[in-house]
């Protein structure tokens, strides 16, 4: 059973890196001393291919440039190319928030902008940024100014020509102010390339990431609690948001559709997803079940 519906958009929601789109402006943080570098890498080699140009900011004492395009290429000499026809930039940290040895929000923010126009007129489809933000607390910026240049940045992605990931590491920033900058940012990008991110609503859950070996467990358990009637009596109205979740294994989409499927006559699971989704569910019988609902919408371009 099939709806089509209208994409909305949901601001201030975790999502997989392959869910940014043109326009978005978003924030990481990381745990624990993980390297968000294989994030970076998928973010990189995608929109390269794309035609988009990619800036990245990384700190003095990050990986020297030969190493980074060593990394992100991993032997295939595209990334090594892009970086020879300079579609591939990257840059430090004191070039782009401190020149001068201070910070100055409306010059960091023009500085942006000709780095948007520079690649418009270079005949790039659009500038893809990831900005280490440690600089930050390096040279004692207050949370406050932090905050404010966060908030002032939005006129750059009002035309979608422009795409950032500002990240942070949890260690330098600790829990409050990720919190707030959490709510500055309309989206949180997952450290994590195979993972899920579950968050309970009212009527259900929404699912983002990626349902495969690694996530099995947690997804069918997910799904468990989701669809729970929680001891209420009678037909079952249950909403599960999937528009984020870029990746479902066969074992996972035969859970949900088992599952839906053993609820009570007359209940209805509402699944909002992607086309693609929605054909593998559709392939191992998702019509069959007159409990699942799949609200389908158009698959956008990611990344």
């Amino acid at each position: 059973m099939t709806e089509m519906t209208e994409r909305a958009e949901d601001g201030h929601r975790t999502v997989p890196v392959e869910r940014l789109k043109l326009g978005d402006h978003a924030c990481m943080s990381v745990r624990g001393g993980e390297s968000p570098w294989k994030v970076f890498t998928a973010y990189t080699r995608t929109s390269l291919a794309r035609r988009e140009k990619v800036l990245l900011v990384m700190t003095p004492d990050d990986m020297n440039d030969d190493d980074v395009v060593a990394f992100l290429d991993d032997g295939s000499g595209r990334v090594a190319e892009a970086r020879d026809s300079g579609q591939l930039s990257l840059k430090r940290t004191t070039e782009m928030y401190l020149p001068d040895g201070r910070f100055d929000k409306d010059r960091t923010i023009d500085l942006y902008t000709a780095e948007v126009d520079r690649a418009a007129g270079e005949g790039w489809a659009a500038l893809r940024l990831t900005a280490d933000m440690s600089w930050a607390p390096e040279i004692g910026l207050d949370h406050e100014r932090l905050l404010d240049y966060e908030a002032s940045v939005a006129p750059l992605f009002a035309d979608p020509l422009f795409t950032a990931i500002c990240w942070y590491d949890h260690a330098r920033f600790g829990d409050r102010l990720l919190d707030d900058m959490h709510k500055v940012h309309p989206l949180r990008v997952m450290e994590n390339l195979d993972a899920l991110d579950v968050t309970g609503t009212p009527d259900g859950s929404r699912i983002a990431g990626s349902a495969g070996l690694d996530t099995r467990v947690e997804f069918v358990e997910a799904l468990r609690e989701a669809l729970s009637r929680r001891n209420a009596p009678g037909p079952a109205r249950r909403l599960l948001d999937l528009r984020d979740l870029c990746f479902m294994e066969a074992h996972c989409a035969w859970q949900l559709i088992s599952l839906a499927g053993s609820l009570p006559e007359g209940s209805e699971v509402t699944v909002r997803c992607g086309e693609l989704l929605a054909l593998v569910l559709r392939q191992l019988g998702a019509d069959d079940v007159p409990q699942l609902v799949l609200s389908v919408e158009e698959d956008e371009v990611a990344v």
